[in-house]
């Protein structure tokens, strides 16, 4: 046997697979290799790299709350290279939470910082929140605004039940607990509990826009009826302070700010990704392709929402 395994060695296919095995580690260590070393620039690179500039920091698609969101507008504030921040804004927004989160992470930055914000295509419930943080919000005349308000929803499929015979049952420790049930219509003390909720976060929302738009509640409360509209209406109502883009809003760092006309902007936010985010971001674009699911992505909202369209 031994003779046997010995010449097998010696065979021309068994050296070239052992041969291509080495070749394929060598490869695995240098791709390793190469992977560490687009970390550590990333590292050696964050924020604050390439000398004094406005920040800017996207706001796009549907919101959810962001950790490292967060931690990149509170490293802006003491970033002594960053003069200014602007805030670009194409969401219908998200979560209700969400926007809260960054109205207040502005707020707290503009105590330090000029900042601005500029609706591009949509700037809507949650998004709108967003952009009542900055000192100034710029709209295109013709980008979609406004949408104030929040709502809980509900699919109540207990007639579908019923006909294909499932029924859903539950022990509870209280009337409210885990309610709505998908069984079962909105409706009585579960109906006004949430109410209450949406009354409260509706408020909120409102108080915010009078508060940071200097507008009466009064005023403010027949524009939050969820409708949106044209950054022109919304220029006319004083949900915005003036037409234009990126361009506009750094002129206006300039003129009223005294920022620094040769300033560059410079996008800290979204994060560039690395070799293996991109990887993995193709890798679930496949998956989602492969089981008939829309490759722009699926993000799943719970409780509270500010939102206008899900698709923008």
């Amino acid at each position: 046997m031994a003779r046997i395994l010995s010449a097998l060695e010696t065979l021309p296919v068994i050296d070239a697979l052992r041969r291509s095995r080495s070749r394929w580690r060598i490869l695995a260590f240098v791709a390793l290799a190469a992977l560490f070393l687009v970390m550590g620039m990333r590292m050696i690179g964050g924020t604050g790299a390439g000398g004094p500039a406005i920040a800017r920091v996207s706001v796009d698609g549907i919101m959810t709350t962001s950790p490292s969101r967060l931690k990149v507008l509170a490293d802006l504030k003491d970033n002594d290279n960053v003069k200014a921040v602007l805030v670009e804004i194409n969401s219908p927004g998200g979560t209700s939470a969400s926007g809260e989160e960054l109205y207040e992470a502005l707020r707290d930055l503009a105590e330090k910082k000029p900042v601005v914000a500029v609706i591009d295509e949509l700037g809507a419930s949650a998004a709108y929140m967003t952009a009542v943080g900055a000192d100034r919000i710029f709209a295109r005349r013709l980008s979609l605004v406004g949408s104030i308000g929040a709502y809980i929803q509900h699919v109540d499929a207990g007639g579908l039940l019923r006909t294909i015979g499932v029924d859903l049952d539950k022990v509870q420790s209280g009337p409210l607990k885990a309610e709505p049930d998908l069984d079962d219509p909105l409706a009585g003390d579960v109906r006004q509990s949430l109410q209450t909720v949406v009354d409260d976060t509706f408020n909120w929302f409102v108080d915010v826009v009078a508060d940071r738009r200097n507008l009466d509640r009064d005023t403010v409360l027949p524009l939050a009826d969820g409708r949106i509209m044209t950054g022109r209406m919304a220029l006319d109502a004083g949900l915005i302070d003036d037409i234009g883009g990126e361009a506009q809003a750094v002129a206006w760092l300039e003129s009223d700010r005294g920022i620094d006309k040769d300033l560059t902007v410079r996008t800290y936010f979204p994060l560039p990704e690395n070799d293996l985010e991109r990887l993995t971001r193709f890798i679930g674009s496949e998956a989602q392709q492969a089981l008939g699911l829309s490759s722009g992505g699926i993000v799943p909202l719970d409780g509270m929402v500010s939102l206008w369209h899900a698709n923008p």
